[in-house]
């Protein structure tokens, strides 16, 4: 008997908005043996088509449902579920492959951390699919069978309505969205996407995790079953944070260019993703500090901007605040924190946010400067876009 021949799985790039069309062409794809790579909507034709060159998919499933062959594609390899973008805040966006066995993984994690019952709960999604904490969401529900809704994007009225109506016990948010609705309305929200605002409900879970990992695998600072955290270089040193690094299941294959992230860690073993955050392990709880590049150095002292965020982020007059830096001729770099006030008519002083983190954290933490802004710049996952802040 002659061998059977096995094409090579493809690569479907799904433009659809989210809802049953989405989650069916999903499941279609993947029956066919493919991956998915999913788009945003919502982007403008130029940043669409380099984000197709980047992906290199070999079919495109339109927004009318149509079905295109596209030139130049390349396939995937065999259990390859998954090549999701990365959101592109640091940089150009990357193609992160995740396969079958670690969407599993992660499903699996985090149901049983949660306590999901498809008897008994049901998951919203109402964040952007092209991004892994919409999309985890999704596949986490199909791949547990626990019923799921989804929704084109976060319509405060909708998720509220849903929320009320315990049509949904468990969703995803990112604290922009938090903020906007009654969050003891669902049993349980993962939030994710930015720094997490001061006062948070009891049923709010914290995550920390990137494109990389297939979703959060840390919640409120503790790893999901079979993830690993060690501190890279730097901890030692008179307890300054070193990069956090993560191993397990749910870790990506490789890049779509086929490069391989993963490092040796602190044990000697491989299989250590290098995260680029800052971070601290305190009796057994993850503490992040934000990304390494970020750093502000003023007058030769480090400043974390997210630990400086948590801080005026619980002042009264403040509804939103980044911090980043500008230059500075006698400190090098000067730390600004560029805040929406809760009452546009009554922002608030630099004295009046520089005194809090002076006490909390350090005087040369304290910003310099404050500039008031109507919204911050954000990348459709909620993360800040620091490089924008001007």
């Amino acid at each position: 008997m002659g061998l059977r021949y096995r094409p090579v799985p493809e690569l479907v790039a799904v433009d659809l908005p989210g809802g049953p069309g989405f989650v069916d062409a999903l499941r279609a794809v993947w029956d066919t043996g493919d991956a998915v790579a999913p788009l945003d909507p919502r982007l403008p034709p130029p940043a669409a088509r380099e984000l197709l060159r980047t992906l290199a998919p070999t079919r495109l499933v339109g927004s009318d449902g149509a079905i295109t062959r596209l030139a130049d594609g390349q396939g995937v390899t065999e259990g390859d579920a998954l090549v999701v973008a990365t959101s592109g805040s640091t940089g150009e966006p990357r193609g992160v492959v995740l396969t079958h066995d670690a969407l599993a993984a992660s499903a699996a994690a985090t149901t049983k951390r949660l306590g999901v019952d498809p008897a008994r709960h049901h998951w919203l999604a109402c964040l952007p699919l092209a991004h892994i904490g919409g999309l985890a969401v999704v596949t986490r529900a199909v791949l547990t069978t626990t019923p799921l809704t989804v929704l084109p994007g976060f319509d405060v009225d909708e998720v509220r309505r849903i929320g009320r109506s315990r049509a949904a016990t468990h969703v995803s948010l990112v604290a922009t969205a938090l903020r906007r609705i009654d969050a003891v309305a669902f049993t349980t929200i993962l939030l994710g996407g930015s720094a997490p605002p001061g006062d948070l409900p009891a049923n709010v879970v914290t995550t920390y995790g990137l494109t990389e990992t297939g979703s959060g695998v840390v919640y409120d600072g503790v790893p999901l079953d079979g993830v690993e955290i060690a501190i890279g270089t730097g901890e030692q040193s008179g307890g300054a944070p070193g990069e956090v690094l993560l191993r397990g299941p749910m870790l990506l294959r490789c890049y779509r260019d086929g490069s391989v992230p993963t490092v040796a860690g602190p044990d000697g073993a491989g299989g250590w993703l290098p995260t680029g955050d800052g971070g601290r392990l305190i009796d057994g709880r993850l503490e992040v500090y934000g990304r390494l590049a970020e750093v502000v150095v003023t007058g030769g002292e480090k400043v974390w901007p997210a630990a400086v965020e948590r801080v005026l982020a619980a002042h009264p007059k403040v509804a939103e605040v980044a911090v980043w830096k500008r230059p500075d001729p006698e400190w090098g770099e000067r730390v600004v924190a560029w805040v929406v006030p809760a009452d546009a008519a009554s922002p608030p002083s630099r004295d009046e946010l520089a005194e809090p983190v002076t006490a909390a954290l350090a005087p040369w933490a304290a910003p310099k400067e404050v500039v008031v802004v109507d919204a911050l710049p954000r990348t459709p996952s909620g993360k800040v876009r620091r490089r924008d802040l001007v």
